[in-house]
C-alpha cells in the first residue's frame, strides 16, 4: 500500500549493525528507502558529536539528503544500583540519551533543506516501568527518551518533523543474551507477558518504519509499545 512506501527517502539507523537497528534496516530498504549504519563496530561512535556530524555530512553528500533517522543504538548495565559505579552510569546515559540529543538535533538541518523528516527513537517498556530486575540507568534513561521524544515533537513541528519513538518489550538479541540465557529470568519475563509469546526483531521494525511512513503523517510525540501486553498490567 502507498501509504507505507518510503521511495525516495534516506534513512539513518543508528547501531544498525545488528539485532533490531539491522532489522529496520532490511524492513526500510524494502519499504523503497535507502538506509545507512552507523554503528561503532564500523567506526562511527554517535556519543561523539564531531563523529555524528562527519557521518551526517558524507551522507548527504553521497545521498542528497536525510529524510530519516532511527536513534537505536543503546547499552544496559544490569546490576543494583548500589553496584553500578559513576562511570557506569555515564557510559549508559551517554549512548542511550546524550547520542539520541545528539544525532536528532544534527539530523534537523537536514531535515529542514528537504522539507521535513521523521525521527524515531527507540525507548522502552522500561521506561513506563520498574522492571522486574535491577536496571537503573537503563531505566531512567528510557524514561527521559520517551520525554525527550515529546519535547523534540513540540519544538520541530512546525518544520514538519515528526518525532516518535517505540517501546519494546524484551526481544531475543545479542543485547538480551544475558537474559535468554538465564532459564529464571525467562520464566520471570514470560510472566508478564500476557500473550504468551515476544516480538521477534522484524516486528519492532515494522512499528518503527509504519512511523516513519506517509501513513503515520499525523502521528508525532508519542510512545508506540510494542510489548505483548506487559504495560497493560
Amino acid at each position: 500500500m502507498e501509504q507505507f512506501r518510503l521511495r525516495g527517502l534516506v534513512a539513518v539507523v543508528t547501531g544498525g549493525a545488528r539485532g533490531i537497528g539491522a532489522a529496520t534496516v532490511r524492513l526500510l530498504d524494502e519499504a523503497g528507502a535507502k538506509a545507512i549504519s552507523l554503528d561503532i563496530s564500523t567506526g562511527c561512535d554517535v556519543s561523539d558529536e564531531q563523529a555524528v556530524g562527519r557521518a551526517f555530512a558524507d551522507v548527504e553528500k553521497q545521498h542528497g539528503g536525510i529524510d530519516i533517522l532511527i536513534n537505536n543504538a543503546g547499552r544496559a548495565n544490569r546490576k543494583p544500583a548500589t553496584e553500578l559505579s559513576r562511570e557506569e552510569w555515564d557510559a549508559v546515559v551517554e549512548l542511550n540519551l546524550t547520542a539520541v540529543f545528539l544525532c536528532s538535533r544534527s539530523a534537523v538541518p537536514y531535515m529542514k533543506r528537504r522539507g521535513g523528516g521523521a525521527i524515531v527513537n527507540l525507548a522502552s517498556i522500561m521506561g513506563f516501568s520498574g522492571g522486574i530486575f535491577p536496571n537503573a540507568s537503563y531505566q531512567a534513561t528510557k524514561g527521559a527518551v520517551v520525554n525527550l521524544t515529546r519535547a523534540l515533537a513540540l519544538e520541530w513541528a512546525t518544520d514538519n518533523i515528526r518525532v516518535n519513538a517505540v517501546a519494546p518489550t524484551f526481544v531475543r538479541t545479542e543485547f538480551t543474551t544475558p537474559i535468554f540465557g538465564n532459564p529464571e529470568l525467562v520464566k520471570r519475563v514470560m510472566h508478564h507477558t500476557p500473550l504468551g509469546r515476544l516480538p521477534e526483531p522484524e516486528e519492532i521494525a515494522a512499528a518503527i518504519v509504519y512511523l516513519c511512513s506517509p501513513a503515520a503523517r499525523c502521528v508525532t510525540g508519542i510512545t508506540l509499545p510494542v510489548d505483548s501486553g506487559f504495560l497493560a498490567r
